[in-house]
């Protein structure tokens, strides 16, 4: 019956996320995101964070949605599999520090990634 329940439980973890009409796919960091965006050919991955850090930052925030992750790809250069990327975490209901009221958190950042999780060997 443990084995069954352990089923169970994965099983559900690894389910896709439904959030603001587009398909979510739980990760517990943002290179799985990243990489997908990378062989998606319309260059974006959307993902949702899992996890004990997620979790952390949702509680110390009192945040009232799990942290989501988009990627979307800037630039593809001409080393296959290599692409300048945008991702950006962000999460509703966050309420800061000084804050009186909550609001969204948005975090960006631009990457040059591979799909071997090295940087580029030209920016061309």
């Amino acid at each position: 019956m443990k084995l069954v329940y352990a089923v169970a439980l994965i099983a559900a973890y690894a389910l896709p996320v439904f959030a603001d009409d587009l398909l979510r796919t739980p990760v517990p960091d943002a290179r799985p995101v990243m990489l997908a965006a990378l062989q998606a050919s319309g260059g974006q991955a959307h993902g949702v964070l899992t996890g004990e850090m997620a979790d952390a930052i949702t509680r110390r925030f009192g945040a009232t949605s799990p942290i989501f992750i988009d990627v979307t790809t800037e630039k593809r250069y001409a080393q296959p599999g290599c692409s300048r990327l945008k991702v950006t975490f962000w999460q509703d209901g966050v309420l800061l520090p000084g804050a009186t009221t909550p609001r969204r958190q948005t975090m960006d950042f631009g990457i040059n990634y591979c799909l071997d999780g090295r940087p580029p060997q030209s920016l061309k």
